[in-house]
């Protein structure tokens, strides 16, 4: 008995490429909703459909056909690259939110799947300090998790966006860094993404008058700094 589960956009997207996969009509397959596509807010919230398809074993025939009434054979189609699906993913999550114009490239660069999403509506793909993005970002991983065999990382980005956060965060790292060596007073972030932590963190490693550490729990997870 073969089976595989499959997530997707909505549940339609994720029936639709199971089927591909399987290269089967849908009632060759028994299918079973594990869980139910949400939009979600803004991009928060937002939840994959997951399902588990089975395919439906065909009984073999005993009696005797004539090649004219044999029914013709069908041919699977051709497998989805999962990189392309976590692609159009990351596209009908964008075109969902109301930016209907996204496209998406994708781009492999040894473990990492760079997927660089163009839209006139940018802003609203990004949202409040990259908050969407990095959920868009996370939801992206979660499909890739599941449709190659390998660990790969998906990185979202927006036009040139990721560029210019890291480099606003660096800037803002030096300056509460300078601060916090003048007072004395340890200075906490607001909770941030493990990956702009990191960029803090980083920002700061060679300075010798202030130190960084991470306190709380995912996703309330922050960076302090305080003077040595």
């Amino acid at each position: 008995m073969k089976q595989i589960t499959q997530i997707g956009a909505t549940t339609e997207e994720a029936i639709s490429l199971a089927l591909q996969k399987l290269g089967v009509a849908r009632e060759r397959v028994n299918l079973e909703i594990l869980q139910e596509g949400r939009k979600g807010f803004l991009g928060f919230g937002t939840r994959p459909a997951e399902i588990r398809v089975t395919l439906i074993e065909q009984p073999s025939e005993e009696k005797h056909v004539e090649p004219q009434s044999a029914p013709p054979v069908e041919t699977p189609s051709q497998t989805v690259d999962p990189l392309l699906a976590t692609g159009q993913y990351i596209q009908h999550i964008a075109q969902a939110m109301g930016a209907e114009d996204t496209t998406v490239e994708v781009r492999e660069q040894g473990k990492r799947i760079h997927f660089q999403v163009e839209s006139a509506k940018a802003a609203l793909i990004i949202g409040k300090r990259g908050q969407t993005l990095n959920a868009i970002q996370e939801l992206a991983q979660l499909m890739l998790n599941q449709e190659v065999k390998q660990y790969k990382t998906a990185l979202v980005d927006v036009g040139n966006y990721r560029a210019k956060r890291k480099e606003a965060l660096e800037q803002l790292a030096h300056r509460v860094a300078d601060r916090v060596a003048d007072t004395g007073a340890t200075h906490k972030f607001e909770p941030m993404p493990a990956m702009e932590r990191k960029i803090l963190h980083n920002a700061l490693a060679h300075r010798l008058d202030v130190e960084t550490y991470s306190e709380g729990k995912e996703p309330r997870r922050y960076l302090a700094v305080k003077k040595l």
